[in-house]
């Protein structure tokens, strides 16, 4: 979708373009912002320092877009998992916008974004981690050695603003 359109002055005579929805650098210097499909300024257009704060590192498994992940050290390297509240060893430190194959690189969003890819929330409902591997619950686990992790509070049945402050206990 291209952006709005402007009348500028082309040597002289009047002419119809498009605003910009990215940008491509210093070649862009000058032009008109416009906003991208999804209603909000492209990353691209921001300047160094402005953007979601994000790791990329390497997948161990299989992730599919809206997984509260788990990253780890795999050999000194830093690896993404599922996260998985039947386990101390996997709490959520984000999630991915983005499935990936494994052993693809992922990026994951960290606490403060906006995990956008999750479905079927309530809104005003406090969410945890799962037992399910990567996923959410409305109601926090409870079996003995079970992780309860606050991931919450959903804004929209499809937006989970991830605020975990990573104090969790063990059940």
């Amino acid at each position: 979708m291209a952006g709005d359109k402007f009348i500028f002055n082309n040597g002289g005579k009047l002419k119809e373009k498009a605003s910009n929805q990215s940008s491509a650098g210093a070649a862009d210097a000058g032009k008109i912002v416009a906003l991208d499909s999804s209603g909000l300024i492209d990353v691209s257009m921001m300047p160094t320092g402005i953007a979601a704060e994000t790791i990329v590192a390497a997948s161990s498994e299989n992730l599919v877009a809206g997984n509260f992940v788990n990253l780890y050290d795999n050999a000194g390297t830093v690896n993404v998992r599922k996260a998985d509240a039947t386990t101390i060893a996997k709490p959520a430190h984000g999630f991915v916008l983005a499935s990936v194959t494994s052993p693809a690189n992922a990026t994951v969003y960290l606490i403060s974004n906006k995990n956008t890819a999750v479905t079927g929330l309530t809104v005003g409902a406090d969410y945890w981690l799962s037992t399910t591997p990567g996923g959410v619950t409305a109601t926090a686990p409870s079996a003995a050695g079970n992780l309860v992790q606050r991931l919450g509070i959903a804004t929209s049945a499809t937006l989970l603003p991830f605020i975990s402050d990573t104090s969790y206990e063990l059940v």
